[in-house]
Order: structure tokens, then C-alpha cells, then sequence
């Protein structure tokens, strides 16, 4: 998938992985996987800035802006192309959240970017194994 182009990850979120200690983290190091996903773009800074201060609060502290982590970028990259991009989270909607709480399908909403969960994502693409079940 990522090779044909229809799953890409930014840098930002790609190096969160690759430090990873576990199987996926480990996997992530193999050059052809990263050269398969690695979304080969910069982020435009000003869409990142518009993110933080529409999407989360335009006066975040220092501590907050720890909180929300490299979010603001996916969403960003997300902006270049709206209807064509959207963002895989594992985390579900919580509008009631304020400022550095806030979950990313809701600041992604706040910005018509699409957003699927884990099964979700699998199913829209399709993606099946040749995997049999030995039972």
C-alpha cells in the first residue's frame, strides 16, 4: 500500500515509530519500509500554526504544546488535500475536550479532514492477508 502510494506517514510521525523498542518500531528501521511510507514532503508551517491556534487554543503554554505532540503536522499534511488525505488515529472523538485535550478526529473535524480508526482504515482500503487460520 505504501509503496503504490495510497498510505504515506510524515517524517514526524514516521521518527516517533522508528523509536519504538517493539516489533513495529523494529520494523519501521528496515530501509524498505521507509522508503515504501515516508511521505516524501515538507509540512507547511503555517498550516501547522493555523492547526494550534484553530484546532487546539491560540495561547497553548509550553507544557500544552508537549501535550499535543506532533498531531498538529498530521493534521497539516492532511490540509494540503482535502478529500484526498485523511488521518488513521486510534483515538475517538471527544468534543468536549478544550485547548491540549483535545483528540485529533475532533481538530480534524474542525477542519473537514476525514479520520478513520485502525479497522476502520483496513476495511476502506480493502487490505486483506493470505493468512489461514490453522483452526
Amino acid at each position: 500500500m505504501g509503496g503504490g502510494g495510497s498510505v504515506k506517514i510524515p517524517i514526524e510521525i514516521y521518527e516517533e515509530i522508528k523509536v519504538g523498542k517493539d516489533d513495529l518500531g523494529e520494523w519501521a528501521k528496515i530501509h524498505a519500509a521507509e522508503s515504501a511510507l515516508l511521505l516524501g514532503e515538507e509540512v507547511d508551517s503555517s498550516l501547522v500554526a493555523r492547526v494550534i491556534d484553530e484546532g487546539y487554543a491560540p495561547d497553548l503554554t509550553d507544557d500544552e504544546i508537549e501535550k499535543v505532540g506532533r498531531d498538529p503536522f498530521l493534521v497539516a499534511y492532511a490540509m494540503v488535500a482535502p478529500g484526498e488525505r485523511s488521518v488513521v488515529t486510534t483515538e475517538v472523538s471527544k468534543p468536549s475536550r478544550h485547548r491540549a485535550n483535545r483528540h485529533l478526529p475532533d481538530v480534524c473535524n474542525e477542519f473537514d479532514i476525514d479520520t478513520y480508526n485502525t479497522f476502520e482504515f483496513v476495511r476502506k482500503l480493502n487490505f486483506s492477508t493470505n493468512w489461514r487460520s490453522s483452526g
